[in-house]
């Protein structure tokens, strides 16, 4: 488990994102001004940030020049932004930037990043992995051909990658309603309450 720092203005992006961050094992702060960023910083000491480039109170490539001024950079950080251009990839690159992921970003390219991020230096030559297709596991809330995005409304993108998230579990365990309990971190009752509001079925399936 990885302790991450995320720092975005839109409420509903950190909410998503530490719902999604904290779904894969991780512990999650999750703030919205440079202000708030730099008092989680000195009091948490995160395995990784991800730090949008524009923020209310300064932009993050200011806040990453601060932080790498004052020797403040001993975690990677992910730059995130829905505005990026060459010039600010190669700036907060230069600045001690691991990653710069542009919005909309796939679950799967953010998760990828991360794990990349945590893994160290030697993982940045690692592939990249594809997104996920909503089309494959059915019809849902998004559009049937779109890759889970995180400019959705907050609780659309949710109940998107729950469904993708149970999906895969109920796969991974071959059914098996105890296991995906015990690997979602649920009781069987909410389990089978989330799988019915979810629309997913669950007749046939191991007890």
């Amino acid at each position: 488990m990885a302790r991450i720092l995320v720092v975005d203005d839109e409420l509903g992006i950190c909410e998503l994102l530490a719902e999604i961050l904290e779904d894969a094992g991780h512990a999650v702060t999750a703030v919205q001004c440079a202000g708030a960023a730099r008092k989680a910083l000195a009091s948490r000491f995160p395995d990784l940030v991800l730090l949008d480039a524009w923020l209310p109170d300064t932009n993050g490539i200011e806040l990453l020049k601060e932080w790498r001024h004052a020797n403040a950079l001993t975690m990677p950080v992910i730059m995130l932004t829905a505005h990026g251009t060459i010039d600010s990839a190669v700036e907060a690159t230069r600045l001690g930037a691991m990653e710069f992921l542009e919005k909309p970003i796939s679950l799967q390219k953010l998760l990828r990043a991360v794990q990349r991020a945590l893994a160290g230096p030697k993982s940045r030559d690692l592939p990249a992995a594809p997104s996920i297709s909503v089309k494959t596991l059915g019809p849902v809330s998004a559009p049937p051909a779109a890759s889970l995005r995180l400019d959705l409304p907050f609780r659309e993108a949710r109940e998107v990658f729950e469904r993708l998230y149970f999906e895969h579990t109920l796969k991974l365990e071959n059914g098996c309603m105890p296991r995906i309990a015990e690997r979602a971190g649920v009781d069987r009752a909410h389990l089978y309450r989330k799988l019915r509001q979810l629309g997913i079925a669950i007749g046939n399936r191991s007890a």
